[in-house]
């Protein structure tokens, strides 16, 4: 394979409403600098990628492009206008990957705390079963889980079979864009890219990547991505 066969799509496209802050999550300071900023940072410097494509808010596209203009980043990165949910924009991340690009990620703006090794490890994997459309980082739950309807408890599920997904998220190219078209023509959603190849037929594997790579959603989560940053020299 060749030593850049992978292309990134990070979705950084969505308001952030639940953080509670003027401006939204993206370009949060943590250290100084973007959120996103630590993203990208982490995802260009995996071995094996050669491209990022970063989707973001269309009306704030110069702005994103202009504050994280001074990452440190050698590899290509590219901003793209998202749509108004996040399956449009991937959809649009993905357009602007080369058809010829083996293998596709998907990663979550707002997981800074990626490292590279969660990318390499998935696509050792997916190179190694030729069977496999994709492989979703996660980790087992830990917490029991309810099936609840209209607030009563319906079952307490084992929670042995039951893993949390994380992004990133890898496939073959061609299998996402397959399963990009059929959810297109069947106007079908998924809760994540992984859900999209799966009810296309693809298989796809989970492994277990770091608790630390949490999604900030609020605006106490700063703290810890700070912390984490910290505690690992500074990035």
């Amino acid at each position: 394979m060749s030593d850049t066969d992978t292309a990134v799509i990070v979705a950084a496209a969505g308001r952030g409403e639940r953080f509670g802050r003027s401006g939204g999550k993206q370009l949060a300071e943590i250290g100084g600098r973007p959120l996103l900023a630590h993203t990208l940072e982490a995802c260009a410097s995996a071995e094996r990628i050669g491209l990022v494509v970063t989707v973001v808010e269309p009306e704030r596209l110069e702005e994103y492009a202009d504050a994280l203009a001074d990452s440190a980043v050698d590899t290509e990165v590219r901003f793209v206008p998202g749509g108004e949910r996040r399956q449009e924009s991937i959809a649009a991340g993905l357009a602007e990957v080369p058809e010829d690009v083996p293998f596709i990620a998907v990663h979550d703006g707002a997981r800074p705390l990626v490292t590279t090794e969660d990318f390499l490890r998935a696509l050792r994997l997916l190179e190694a079963e030729p069977e496999l459309a994709g492989v979703v980082v996660g980790h087992p739950a830990v917490d029991t889980l309810k099936i609840v309807e209209e607030g009563r408890v319906l079952d307490t599920p084992d929670r042995s079979r039951y893993w949390v997904a994380q992004t990133p998220q890898v496939f073959r190219g061609p299998d996402l864009r397959a399963a990009y078209a059929s959810a297109k023509l069947a106007a079908r959603d998924g809760t994540d890219d992984s859900s999209l190849v799966e009810a296309a037929g693809g298989a796809v594997r989970m492994i277990e990547g770091s608790r630390e790579n949490i999604k900030v959603t609020v605006a106490e989560d700063l703290a810890f991505v700070q912390t984490v940053i910290e505690s690992r020299g500074g990035r």
